[in-house]
């Protein structure tokens, strides 16, 4: 019995290979930045037409669901001992574009986690 195919066309979501994901965001640009007290901030930004937005939304859903797969006890704010903690902010801007950002803030052993499922930490 042979596993089943997608539909010729379709585009498969990312999905882990080995612990790292075959597929980037492709909307979301990404910036990886810490703080003097072990705290690192990845935020993921994308601002889109409204043609665009369900993708980018679907990518900041894909970053959220690894970070509860991968740390699914932890979750919450670093001062009461969370390991990772979000925020998602989406909102329609005066021009019409469309604005999804998600913010991931966890501690050092989180974010290289993020960064060898999702790719190199920006210099």
């Amino acid at each position: 019995m042979s596993a089943a195919r997608p539909p010729a066309g379709a585009r498969a979501a990312g999905r882990c290979d080995g612990g790292r994901l075959t597929s980037a965001p492709r909307l979301l640009t990404l910036d990886v930045s810490d703080n003097d007290e072990g705290i690192v901030t990845i935020e993921a930004l994308a601002s889109t037409s409204a043609a665009q937005h369900a993708q980018a939304l679907a990518e900041a859903q894909r970053l959220l669901d690894w970070a509860w797969r991968e740390f699914p006890h932890t979750h919450g704010p670093a001062d009461e001992g969370g390991e990772w903690d979000h925020d998602l902010q989406v909102h329609v801007e005066a021009d019409g574009w469309h604005a999804v950002s998600l913010t991931l803030a966890g501690t050092p052993a989180f974010a290289e986690a993020f960064v060898q499922a999702f790719g190199e930490r920006p210099e």
